[in-house]
């Protein structure tokens, strides 16, 4: 669901919390990078990691056991955020909330074989400029190219 279809929703609505994780590595050949991107269980659609609060768990570590829990991701989580964007979220009541989900990045050091969530989701590496054409959420796809330029930029362990 578009954020724009939703009109009245936006303004009368609380805003659910989130964090999610772009999960980034270095591309084979070592020239560039690419992003994970992956798929929900309900729609298919193509997301990045993300969950809600966790009691006892800052923002950075929900989202690096989301990365771990939905695509076997284990790496190091930047300690800023990169950024924020916005979405409607379907709850299982059929109530549509706006959410706001605050970004991390995740240089991937490892590939866990097994993981909570395996076999429910696709998984596809993509390089960053590449990732905002499979999202639908525009600010994604920002965040997608702020990446980019960071890593352009600086060494990854920064990002």
């Amino acid at each position: 669901m578009k954020l724009a279809d939703t009109g009245g929703t936006l303004f009368a609505a609380d805003w659910l919390e989130q964090y999610a994780a772009i999960c980034f590595r270095r591309a084979a050949g070592g020239n560039g990078f690419e992003v994970l991107l992956i798929t929900t269980r309900g729609s298919g659609r193509w997301v990045i990691p993300k969950g809600s609060p966790m009691k006892g768990k800052t923002p950075r570590e929900v989202a690096a056991v989301e990365a771990f829990e939905e695509a076997g991701i284990k790496g190091k989580v930047g300690k800023k955020p990169l950024g924020r964007y916005s979405y409607v979220k379907r709850l299982d009541n059929g109530k549509d909330v706006p959410c706001i989900v605050e970004v991390f990045t995740v240089e991937t050091t490892s590939i866990a074989e097994t993981f909570k969530e395996q076999g429910q989701r696709q998984t596809l590496w993509v390089r960053p400029t590449e990732a905002g054409g499979y999202v639908e959420e525009p600010e994604l796809r920002g965040l997608f190219a702020r990446l980019d330029a960071r890593l352009r930029k600086t060494p990854p362990d920064i990002a």
